[in-house]
């Protein structure tokens, strides 16, 4: 079993964004056929089914554990979406988002010491003003 930290840390800038171009492109072809108003869980099914036709490998809902002085949480958050073990997607479906979304994903980008995010608004007029990268600087 591979080791997800591992996985995470070696991931190339090039290749992430790469893998970030695909999962918004997919965001754009749901948001346009089926547009706002629905359901964050509907999102979050439709999105990894897609991304899963797409040869990506897929967590759906992939708790994210949290350890404070020997004391451990493993279900302390859990996160929409983990793709290929690398990069958070979390999903909302508001009108517009809060400062508190993006602070929400870099503490799950922080626990998992992974290096980018993608917060993503379904319920946007138009996707493209929903769409927030969030990268962790791990140095």
């Amino acid at each position: 079993m591979k080791d997800s930290r591992r996985d995470a840390e070696t991931q190339s800038e090039e290749a992430l964004n790469l893998l970030s171009g695909k999962i918004v492109d997919a965001a754009y072809r749901i948001h346009s056929a089926l547009g706002p108003g629905l359901l964050e869980s509907v999102y979050e099914a439709i999105l990894a089914r897609e991304l899963a036709l797409l040869g990506l490998h897929v967590e759906r809902q992939k708790p994210v554990p949290l350890e404070w002085d020997g004391l451990r949480f493993d279900e302390g958050f859990r996160a929409d979406l983990v793709i290929n073990n690398c990069l958070v997607v979390e999903l909302k479906s508001v009108e517009s988002l809060s400062p508190v979304h993006s602070k929400q994903l870099l503490t799950y980008l922080r626990l998992l010491n992974y290096r980018l995010g993608l917060l993503i608004n379904f319920g946007a007029p138009l996707i493209k003003d929903g769409l927030k990268r969030v990268a962790n600087n791990m140095l």
